[in-house]
């Protein structure tokens, strides 16, 4: 096989050649689809029924995994704000300076154009709803990003206070809560996803009776801890007897169950499920991994994989990707290539149909489309990077090979000393690394190439961080000026931007 290194300094992405595209007269370009993409937070492989959990249930996402397209060796980033980022640059997080979820580290470079800028630019209106996590400070908001509408909460998380939320969520946390609608800040009444879920559905629908493509963003903050969920979805789960803490993971887990059949019960009401792409995925690995069931302490089902959030194994960056588009997409099908989430990016725009400007910055994902059209012959071979990122300020060269990872379709290399063979041994059980230095020194140099390529572009490593929270000043400012208003997602209020 030969290998070959496309654009050495700034890909993400090397390929070893091994097959063609071949034509297709019904191409899935330009088709113009709207697009729902839902992303969960902090859910991993295993906390799904139909992925084999016996202890949640999911019957509703079970139900649409089972007419979907399934990406079974779909990766994203090990934490939340890198795979925020790679998604909405198409490149790793790395080169869009993004190396940490918080100490500023988690600004997207504002030279980025953003997957919904360029979706603008092909004329669909665009909506944020929950979590944005790529800077919190004017310039950075999602509403100067690239998206029209916008409902969000601050920091990595709802109560994260010190790092960047709305002080009042620190007393209610996940319940009527204040969040950033547009430019205004509003006070919400109810349950945290169920309110992004009526306010992405409320725009949904807008966009839907106006006939104008939408790329809806249900970007939710569960089940991301601080575990918290309704009394009624904690209540089974304490009485089998598990832990307040799973208790309330779990419910959070079947809430989003039940808001997600409630969407696709509305856009199968609208007639919509003909024309637009629904999407499923989580954003990294699972949290919360041990519990106690009836005082013994218990490990949670996580589809046999090694890790969780904040690994370098198969656990932190392997979940899952189901892809639904009524007549259009095959049904109960699964894709095995392996494929990660700067693949997004190129995917949409292709079927947005953007023309993409000169000077964007280099995409260095590939598009999905002859995989979902089913006239890829072969799928070419490629190294994913890894990093969990994370080091302490200053430290980067020390990091290197700290929690990192390369991933082939075939092998996993772990922190330059561990290789295992994810197809017959997709729970990292063996390390056969001494079995295969002629596989390891073919991923050593190329991890090498983009560690010192990616370096350059972690421009927020060494940055002066501000002493004031960007949105509590703004806080403040509407406190004083006019006072916080309530907002009834349902009454589609728009402020203009």
């Amino acid at each position: 096989m030969k290998t070959i290194v496309i654009n050495c300094c700034l890909c993400f992405l090397f390929f070893i050649q091994m097959g063609h595209a071949q034509e297709s007269t019904n191409t899935l370009k330009n088709s113009k689809p709207n697009i729902i993409f839902v992303m969960t937070d902090d859910q991993g492989m295993g906390d799904l029924s139909c992925m084999g959990n016996e202890v949640v249930k999911t019957p509703n996402i079970d139900a649409f995994y089972e007419k979907s397209t399934r990406f079974t060796e779909y990766h994203v980033s090990p934490t939340c704000a890198p795979s925020r980022a790679a998604l909405m640059s198409g490149q790793h997080e790395f080169r869009v300076g993004v190396t940490h979820t918080i100490l500023e580290r988690e600004r997207m470079a504002l030279d980025v154009y953003t997957l919904p800028q360029a979706l603008q630019s092909a004329g669909y209106q665009t909506g944020l709803f929950g979590k944005w996590h790529l800077g919190d400070a004017e310039d950075y908001l999602p509403q100067n990003r690239g998206f029209n509408e916008v409902l969000m909460h601050g920091a990595g998380g709802i109560g994260q206070v010190s790092l960047g939320d709305f002080l009042p969520n620190k007393e209610n946390v996940y319940f009527d809560n204040v969040l950033l609608h547009n430019k205004t800040i509003v006070k919400t009444k109810g349950f945290c996803t169920d309110v992004f879920f009526d306010a992405a559905m409320a725009w949904t629908k807008e966009q839907i009776i106006t006939e104008t493509p939408f790329f809806t963003y249900l970007s939710l903050n569960a089940p991301h801890a601080p575990l918290v969920a309704p009394e009624n979805y904690k209540k089974r789960f304490l009485e089998l007897g598990y832990d307040e803490g799973t208790a309330s993971r779990y419910g959070m887990i079947e809430n989003i169950d039940d808001n997600f059949g409630r969407l696709m019960s509305k856009l199968d009401e609208w007639n919509a499920l003909e024309n637009t792409l629904v999407i499923f995925t989580t954003d990294n690995g699972a949290t919360h991994l041990r519990g106690t069931l009836n005082g013994e302490k218990v490990k949670h089902f996580n589809a046999n994989l090694k890790g969780g959030k904040n690994s370098p194994n198969e656990g932190g960056d392997h979940v899952p990707l189901f892809l639904y588009w009524k007549g259009v997409l095959t049904e109960g099908k699964d894709i095995n290539q392996l494929t990660a989430h700067i693949d997004l990016y190129p995917t949409f725009s292709e079927l947005a149909g953007v023309k993409l400007p000169e000077n964007i910055q280099p995409l260095e994902g590939l598009s999905l489309i002859p995989l979902l059209e089913n006239t890829a012959t072969n799928w070419e071979d490629r190294l994913l990077f890894v990093h969990c990122g994370r080091w302490k300020t200053g430290m980067v060269n020390e990091a290197k090979y700290t929690k990192m990872a390369v991933r082939s379709q075939q092998w996993r290399f772990v922190n330059n000393t561990e290789l295992y063979d994810i197809i017959n041994d997709p729970g990292e059980r063996y390390n056969v690394a001494a079995e295969h230095p002629d596989v390891i020194a073919k991923f050593q140099e190329p991890y090498n190439q983009w560690w010192s390529a990616s370096i350059p572009l972690m421009i927020n490593e060494n940055k002066k961080r501000t002493k004031e929270q960007p949105l509590h000043i703004k806080y403040y400012k509407q406190l004083e000026a006019e006072g916080i208003p309530y907002w009834n997602p349902n009454d589609m209020i728009t402020e203009k931007n």
